[in-house]
């Protein structure tokens, strides 16, 4: 499947529970950054995982990562972290994601980062801050970290992989 070429943003600030000792971001937290921006890109979608596991019996796990990490993030920062999918299989998908340190804005700001709700189903709610685009546009953002996560469906009860729903293949293949 060809990925769409939609790109998920969710806001986060950095609070001192992020931090290390010396005050920046402590490095494994950008994977917890990169699993909200996951978990909340996948609700936009309409795939609620805990009513998906309900109904189906299944769940995502992550089965592989793959972290470059370039600048650190410091307390109360804001960041603009990214999903967006590279790849599907059978029974897994590929995200690419990204923690940009948020540019400053003039007053007004650019309405190509507003929230958008082109190419999502109807019953579908962005989450506050957060924003669905079609090209990726981080003028003036700086590229903390970046990374691929792999992240597979398997049964919950055996922890087995097993092939994606349906209802989420299809979901993925409509452009965000």
């Amino acid at each position: 499947m060809n990925p769409s070429p939609g790109e998920f943003r969710w806001p986060v600030r950095v609070y001192w529970e992020d931090t290390d000792a010396g005050g920046i971001v402590f490095y494994a937290n950008y994977l917890k950054f990169f699993e909200r921006s996951r978990t909340e890109w996948l609700r936009t979608l309409g795939v609620e995982q805990q009513r998906l596991r309900d109904s189906t019996g299944g769940m995502f796990v992550v089965a592989e990562t793959s972290i470059r990490y370039l600048r650190p993030a410091r307390l109360d920062d804001e960041l603009i972290v990214t999903a967006r999918l590279l790849e599907m299989g059978h029974a897994s998908l590929i995200i690419g994601q990204q923690a940009l340190l948020k540019s400053e804005q003039p007053p007004g700001g650019d309405s190509a980062d507003l929230p958008g709700r082109e190419g999502l189903p109807p019953a579908v709610s962005v989450p506050s801050g957060a924003s669905v685009v079609r090209e990726s546009n981080h003028a003036g953002a700086t590229l903390l970290c970046e990374g691929r996560i792999r992240i597979g469906w398997v049964d919950a009860c055996s922890m087995r992989p097993a092939r994606l729903p349906e209802a989420i293949v299809s979901r993925l293949r409509t452009p965000t």
